[in-house]
């Protein structure tokens, strides 16, 4: 299977960014006096600003500072990304390479904020691989809603049937596959459980496994 078109989540999948988000979460709680609950960052992965924001109220019921050090936690890891950006994931490169050589079109659908995303694609020296890019900047429902694969997906003229969608977030999984869309999971730090599982055509290990498995479709 020649696939229509790759579309890739960023956090977690292409780069390894979040040890730095979550070393964001201290420093923005600790200006109101506050400190970040257990799992309160784990359950943020792969997460829409919105749902983060739901999921922060839920453990500060009524605490507006709460919601404020949200805001600053965003801003401090947007900082050090367009400062920096992070470590590509293993693969990225030899995965992109190929598909650019297979002339199968690339798109990008994060959640991340637009000058993140653009940060560290530039950063790693990659950004010319996609010809669109979806942000959570761009006003779509957050994941496990599937309107941001879907928008990338329509943007490349691509069927989601026929299209990949590579994900490391449980919310991801869930929404490419409801989507439609073909779904190839890459764990970063949740591993799937049986229900995910059922939602994925594969899970690899890497990217470097990703482009091993389609070289032999």
């Amino acid at each position: 299977m020649r696939p229509e078109a790759v579309v890739f989540d960023m956090d977690g999948l292409m780069f390894d960014t979040e040890p730095v988000w979550a070393s964001s979460w201290p420093p923005a709680f600790a200006r109101y006096g506050l400190t970040v609950p257990d799992g309160l960052v784990e359950s943020c992965v792969g997460a829409a600003r919105e749902r983060v924001m739901a999921l922060v109220e839920e453990a500060f019921p009524g605490n507006p500072d709460a919601l404020r050090a949200v805001d600053d936690h965003y801003e401090i890891g947007a900082e050090l990304f367009v400062a920096g950006g992070a470590p590509k994931k293993p693969g990225l490169d030899e995965l992109l390479d190929w598909l650019a050589d297979q002339g199968v079109p690339c798109a990008v659908a994060s959640s991340s904020a637009r000058r993140v995303v653009e940060a560290n694609l530039a950063h790693g020296g990659v950004r010319k691989r996609f010809s669109v890019i979806v942000t959570g900047d761009d006003g779509h429902p957050s994941k496990p809603a599937p309107d941001i694969f879907l928008a990338a997906a329509a943007s490349l003229g691509a069927d989601p049937s026929a299209s990949i969608v590579l994900e490391d977030s449980p919310s991801g999984v869930r929404a490419a596959s409801a989507g439609g869309f073909v779904t190839i999971m890459v764990p970063d730090l949740i591993q799937p459980d049986e229900g995910l599982r059922a939602r994925c055509r594969a899970i690899c290990g890497d990217l470097r496994e990703v482009r091993a498995l389609l070289a032999a479709l």
